[in-house]
Protein backbone atom coordinates (compact mmCIF):
# COMPACT_ATOMS: atom_id res chain seq x y z
CA UNK A 1 0.00 0.00 0.00
CA UNK A 2 2.88 2.30 0.89
CA UNK A 3 4.51 1.23 -2.37
CA UNK A 4 1.79 2.38 -4.26
CA UNK A 5 1.27 5.78 -2.88
CA UNK A 6 5.03 6.17 -3.58
CA UNK A 7 4.61 5.26 -6.92
CA UNK A 8 1.32 7.24 -7.39
CA UNK A 9 3.05 10.07 -6.10
CA UNK A 10 6.16 9.92 -8.14
CA UNK A 11 4.22 9.74 -11.34
CA UNK A 12 2.17 12.82 -10.48
CA UNK A 13 5.23 14.69 -9.88
CA UNK A 14 6.60 13.49 -13.03
CA UNK A 15 3.22 14.25 -15.04
CA UNK A 16 3.32 17.90 -13.50
CA UNK A 17 7.22 18.16 -14.51
CA UNK A 18 6.10 17.48 -17.83
CA UNK A 19 3.28 19.83 -17.66
CA UNK A 20 5.08 23.06 -16.53
CA UNK A 21 8.29 22.26 -19.37
CA UNK A 22 5.28 21.78 -22.41
CA UNK A 23 3.71 25.01 -21.26
CA UNK A 24 6.58 26.82 -20.78
CA UNK A 25 7.99 25.98 -24.14
CA UNK A 26 4.84 26.85 -25.78
CA UNK A 27 4.37 30.27 -24.00
CA UNK A 28 7.44 30.81 -25.22
CA UNK A 29 7.12 30.01 -28.16
CA UNK A 30 4.50 32.73 -28.58
CA UNK A 31 5.91 34.88 -27.06
CA UNK A 32 8.92 34.83 -29.29
CA UNK A 33 6.42 35.30 -31.83
CA UNK A 34 4.72 38.23 -30.37
CA UNK A 35 7.75 39.58 -29.64
CA UNK A 36 9.02 39.16 -33.65
CA UNK A 37 5.51 40.67 -34.94
CA UNK A 38 6.08 43.96 -32.77
CA UNK A 39 9.53 44.19 -33.66
CA UNK A 40 8.17 43.76 -37.01
CA UNK A 41 5.62 46.92 -36.65
CA UNK A 42 8.08 49.16 -35.21
CA UNK A 43 10.48 48.43 -38.00
CA UNK A 44 7.75 49.02 -41.02
CA UNK A 45 6.70 52.48 -38.70
CA UNK A 46 9.98 53.68 -38.30
CA UNK A 47 9.43 54.49 -34.53
CA UNK A 48 12.45 56.08 -32.48
CA UNK A 49 14.35 53.36 -29.47
CA UNK A 50 12.28 55.16 -26.27
CA UNK A 51 15.89 55.17 -24.56
CA UNK A 52 18.02 53.91 -21.94
CA UNK A 53 16.36 55.33 -19.31
CA UNK A 54 12.24 54.58 -20.41
CA UNK A 55 13.50 50.80 -21.70
CA UNK A 56 15.11 50.26 -18.30
CA UNK A 57 11.98 51.47 -16.45
CA UNK A 58 10.12 49.42 -18.70
CA UNK A 59 11.55 46.21 -18.25
CA UNK A 60 11.67 46.33 -14.41
CA UNK A 61 8.10 48.14 -14.22
CA UNK A 62 6.61 44.73 -16.32
CA UNK A 63 8.82 42.76 -15.18
CA UNK A 64 7.85 43.32 -11.24
CA UNK A 65 4.02 42.79 -12.91
CA UNK A 66 4.96 39.86 -14.42
CA UNK A 67 6.26 38.67 -10.69
CA UNK A 68 3.00 40.26 -9.27
CA UNK A 69 0.56 38.44 -11.43
CA UNK A 70 2.43 34.93 -12.21
CA UNK A 71 0.24 32.76 -10.55
CA UNK A 72 -3.03 34.07 -11.78
CA UNK A 73 -4.69 34.78 -15.32
CA UNK A 74 -3.39 37.88 -15.63
CA UNK A 75 -0.03 36.86 -15.66
CA UNK A 76 -0.34 35.34 -19.42
CA UNK A 77 -1.12 39.30 -20.22
CA UNK A 78 1.58 40.52 -18.58
CA UNK A 79 3.95 38.06 -19.83
CA UNK A 80 2.88 39.63 -23.57
CA UNK A 81 2.94 42.88 -22.32
CA UNK A 82 6.86 42.46 -21.52
CA UNK A 83 7.63 40.49 -24.61
CA UNK A 84 5.74 43.15 -26.67
CA UNK A 85 7.76 45.87 -24.90
CA UNK A 86 11.14 44.19 -25.81
CA UNK A 87 9.93 43.78 -29.44
CA UNK A 88 9.73 47.45 -29.97
CA UNK A 89 13.22 48.16 -28.54
CA UNK A 90 14.47 45.66 -31.14
CA UNK A 91 12.73 47.14 -33.68
CA UNK A 92 14.64 50.94 -34.14
CA UNK A 93 18.09 48.60 -33.42
CA UNK A 94 17.33 46.22 -36.42
CA UNK A 95 16.72 49.02 -38.51
CA UNK A 96 19.81 50.48 -37.95
CA UNK A 97 21.64 47.19 -38.18
CA UNK A 98 20.42 47.27 -41.82
CA UNK A 99 20.46 50.37 -42.49
CA UNK A 100 24.47 49.59 -42.42
CA UNK A 101 24.38 46.80 -44.49
CA UNK A 102 23.82 44.38 -41.88
CA UNK A 103 21.07 42.52 -42.77
CA UNK A 104 22.88 39.36 -42.51
CA UNK A 105 24.34 39.78 -39.10
CA UNK A 106 21.01 39.63 -38.44
CA UNK A 107 20.38 35.99 -40.10
CA UNK A 108 23.44 34.98 -38.48
CA UNK A 109 22.46 36.35 -34.81
CA UNK A 110 19.24 34.99 -35.27
CA UNK A 111 20.63 31.07 -36.03
CA UNK A 112 23.65 31.55 -33.43
CA UNK A 113 20.79 32.27 -30.68
CA UNK A 114 18.76 29.21 -31.87
CA UNK A 115 21.67 26.82 -32.05
CA UNK A 116 22.87 28.16 -28.08
CA UNK A 117 19.29 27.83 -27.13
CA UNK A 118 18.47 23.70 -28.07
CA UNK A 119 22.29 22.44 -27.66
CA UNK A 120 21.68 24.23 -24.01
CA UNK A 121 18.34 23.06 -23.27
CA UNK A 122 18.79 19.26 -25.27
CA UNK A 123 22.17 18.94 -22.94
CA UNK A 124 20.13 19.18 -19.75
CA UNK A 125 16.70 17.54 -21.24
CA UNK A 126 18.84 14.72 -22.38
CA UNK A 127 21.16 14.08 -19.18
CA UNK A 128 18.95 15.23 -16.42
CA UNK A 129 22.10 17.21 -15.21
CA UNK A 130 21.48 19.27 -11.75
CA UNK A 131 22.45 22.52 -12.59
CA UNK A 132 22.07 24.26 -9.48
CA UNK A 133 25.93 24.55 -9.13
CA UNK A 134 25.66 27.42 -11.09
CA UNK A 135 23.89 29.38 -9.19
CA UNK A 136 26.53 30.98 -7.09
CA UNK A 137 28.75 31.67 -10.25
CA UNK A 138 25.15 33.13 -11.64
CA UNK A 139 25.05 35.41 -8.66
CA UNK A 140 28.61 36.57 -8.79
CA UNK A 141 28.29 37.15 -12.72
CA UNK A 142 25.14 39.56 -12.58
CA UNK A 143 27.07 41.70 -10.32
CA UNK A 144 30.10 41.77 -12.64
CA UNK A 145 28.01 42.66 -15.53
CA UNK A 146 25.63 45.00 -13.23
CA UNK A 147 29.13 47.18 -12.47
CA UNK A 148 30.86 46.62 -15.97
CA UNK A 149 27.34 48.23 -17.73
CA UNK A 150 27.27 51.00 -14.98
CA UNK A 151 30.88 51.61 -15.53
CA UNK A 152 30.33 51.60 -19.26
CA UNK A 153 27.72 54.03 -19.42
CA UNK A 154 30.28 57.08 -18.21
CA UNK A 155 33.48 55.38 -19.95
CA UNK A 156 31.80 54.43 -23.79
CA UNK A 157 34.57 51.80 -24.26
CA UNK A 158 34.22 50.14 -27.21
CA UNK A 159 36.61 46.95 -25.64
CA UNK A 160 34.11 47.07 -22.41
CA UNK A 161 31.05 47.29 -24.43
CA UNK A 162 32.40 44.09 -26.41
CA UNK A 163 33.66 41.95 -23.40
CA UNK A 164 30.15 42.96 -21.87
CA UNK A 165 28.40 41.65 -24.54
CA UNK A 166 30.53 37.94 -24.20
CA UNK A 167 30.01 38.21 -20.52
CA UNK A 168 25.80 38.42 -21.03
CA UNK A 169 25.82 35.44 -23.59
CA UNK A 170 27.62 33.63 -20.95
CA UNK A 171 25.66 34.78 -18.18
CA UNK A 172 22.74 34.08 -19.90
CA UNK A 173 23.98 30.36 -21.29
CA UNK A 174 24.41 29.69 -17.46
CA UNK A 175 20.48 30.90 -16.81
CA UNK A 176 19.47 28.98 -19.54
CA UNK A 177 21.29 25.74 -18.55
CA UNK A 178 19.66 26.60 -14.76
CA UNK A 179 16.05 27.35 -15.42
CA UNK A 180 15.59 24.35 -17.72
CA UNK A 181 17.26 21.82 -15.08
CA UNK A 182 15.28 23.34 -12.53
CA UNK A 183 12.39 22.49 -14.14
CA UNK A 184 12.58 18.81 -14.85
CA UNK A 185 13.61 18.40 -11.79
CA UNK A 186 10.69 20.07 -10.31
CA UNK A 187 12.08 23.09 -8.44
CA UNK A 188 10.27 25.57 -10.96
CA UNK A 189 6.44 25.07 -11.06
CA UNK A 190 5.32 28.49 -12.31
CA UNK A 191 5.74 28.28 -16.44
CA UNK A 192 5.04 31.71 -16.82
CA UNK A 193 7.73 32.80 -14.42
CA UNK A 194 10.29 29.98 -16.22
CA UNK A 195 8.86 31.90 -19.60
CA UNK A 196 10.08 35.11 -19.16
CA UNK A 197 13.30 33.96 -17.88
CA UNK A 198 14.29 31.94 -20.85
CA UNK A 199 12.80 35.00 -22.89
CA UNK A 200 15.09 37.72 -21.46
CA UNK A 201 18.02 34.98 -21.66
CA UNK A 202 17.47 34.38 -25.41
CA UNK A 203 17.20 38.33 -25.87
CA UNK A 204 20.59 39.24 -24.17
CA UNK A 205 22.05 36.90 -26.34
CA UNK A 206 20.75 37.39 -29.67
CA UNK A 207 21.69 41.02 -28.92
CA UNK A 208 24.89 40.05 -27.45
CA UNK A 209 25.82 38.54 -30.62
CA UNK A 210 24.88 40.87 -32.89
CA UNK A 211 26.69 43.30 -30.91
CA UNK A 212 29.55 41.51 -31.23
CA UNK A 213 28.97 40.83 -35.11
CA UNK A 214 28.38 44.07 -36.27
CA UNK A 215 31.61 45.21 -34.09
CA UNK A 216 33.69 42.87 -35.95
CA UNK A 217 31.80 42.72 -39.32
CA UNK A 218 33.26 46.97 -38.51
CA UNK A 219 36.81 45.97 -38.09
CA UNK A 220 36.96 44.15 -41.81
Amino acid sequence: MQYNSVSSASQSSVLETNKVLRNTYMLLAMTLGFSAAVAGVSMALGLPHPGLIITLVGFYGLLFLVHKTANSSAGLLSVFAFTGFLGYTLGPILNMVIGAGGGDLIVTALGGTAIIFFALSGYVLTTKKDMSFLNGMLFAGFWVILIAVIANIFLQLPALSLGLSALFILFSSGVILMQTSDIIRGGEKNYILATVTLYVSLYNIFISLLNLLTAFSNDD
